[in-house]
């Protein structure tokens, strides 16, 4: 049984990370947020202590080691995306190895100052990257490795998640914590793509606004248009009469691939890997971080060459801005 820790334990995804520290056997001793609506630890771990205040935190956490004999072996984080480098040099520089949720960080330098921290604490960090793990999308991995090499594939990339006004209020609108549209909702599906079909030849943008963003990539081994928005207005007609404010589509040479499913035990398969050694480490993540990166400060193109069908769809005003 191994120790953990948890920060941003009130956030939207730390129950995937509680249920997963549960499943695989182990134990979470201290968690860790600035907002203290975190009722649901009682369903996986309420002996674990809980802080408010980082320092406290910290503290804690160099008591338990001291005077118990403790010793945290992980510290999962689930913060904002800005908060990660952060969090994860202090999961290191507290003895334990950091497993953290997508975007590993916000720019490409942030690699290298991780590893650096690596080497000198000899900890590991470890990024959730469960597109990965995904039994679909691991059989598209294998059907392409045994495909025509030299073939180029042509995909077609669609995800629309509706958010309301309160994502602008929040760090998700905020492009300098969030990395904006790409690095929020992109950033895993763009790192499978690149897992899959290899290296980035040419990345064209052609919208970028508050609410989407769209482009042309081409991998080694793909031919990409995508369009990503949180904008609702943007949803299919057959969606919106189902009641459903999320849709996610990708085809392969115009073939559906289903992977809609699956999705529930993602972050346990995920832990079970890293456990045993097998997780994705920093340069995993390096191309994924350099190619939203440089959609976040490329400019746009407009409407040229080979560009996503939606991404003529007319564009929406900010919800903060003045009529």
């Amino acid at each position: 049984m191994k120790n953990f820790a948890l920060i941003g334990a009130a956030g939207y995804i730390a129950p995937r990370h509680l249920n997963a520290i549960k499943e695989t056997n182990n134990n979470l001793v201290a968690a860790l947020d600035t907002f203290d609506s975190v009722g649901i630890m009682d369903s996986y771990f309420p002996n674990a202590d809980f802080f408010v205040e980082f320092e406290r935190f910290d503290r804690h956490i160099y008591k338990l080691k001291n005077d118990k004999g403790i010793q945290l072996d992980y510290t999962s984080i689930c913060t904002p995306n800005y908060l990660h480098d952060a969090h994860i040099r202090t999961a290191l520089r507290v003895g334990s190895d950091a497993i953290c949720e997508k975007p590993l960080v916000l720019n490409p330098w942030n690699i290298d100052a991780l590893s650096k921290v690596e080497e000198a604490t000899g900890k590991r960090v470890w990024n959730i990257l469960q597109l990965r793990v995904h039994p679909s999308i691991i059989a598209l991995k294998n059907k392409i490795d045994q495909g025509p090499k030299d073939k180029i594939y042509d995909i077609d990339l669609t995800y629309l998640t509706s958010r309301g006004h309160w994502y602008y209020t929040s760090w998700k609108g905020d492009v300098d914590k969030s990395g904006g549209i790409a690095t929020n909702i992109g950033v895993h599906f763009f790192d499978m793509l690149s897992w899959i079909f290899g290296g980035v030849k040419s990345n064209k943008i052609h919208v970028h606004t508050h609410d989407r963003a769209s482009g042309f990539l081409e991998l080694d081994r793909a031919n990409v248009r995508w369009f990503l928005s949180i904008d609702e207005n943007v949803l299919p007609k057959e969606v919106v009469e189902k009641g459903q404010r999320t849709f996610r589509s990708i085809t392969v040479e115009g073939d559906e691939l289903e992977f809609s499913g699956g999705f529930t035990d993602l972050h346990t398969t995920s832990y079970t890997e890293i456990l045993a050694g097998n997780g994705y480490g920093v340069e995993e993540t390096r191309q994924a971080i350099e190619l939203v990166y440089n959609i976040r400060h490329a400019t746009p193109v407009g409407l040229t060459g080979d560009y996503h069908p939606l991404a003529k769809l007319p564009l929406s005003s900010h919800p903060f801005s003045k009529k």
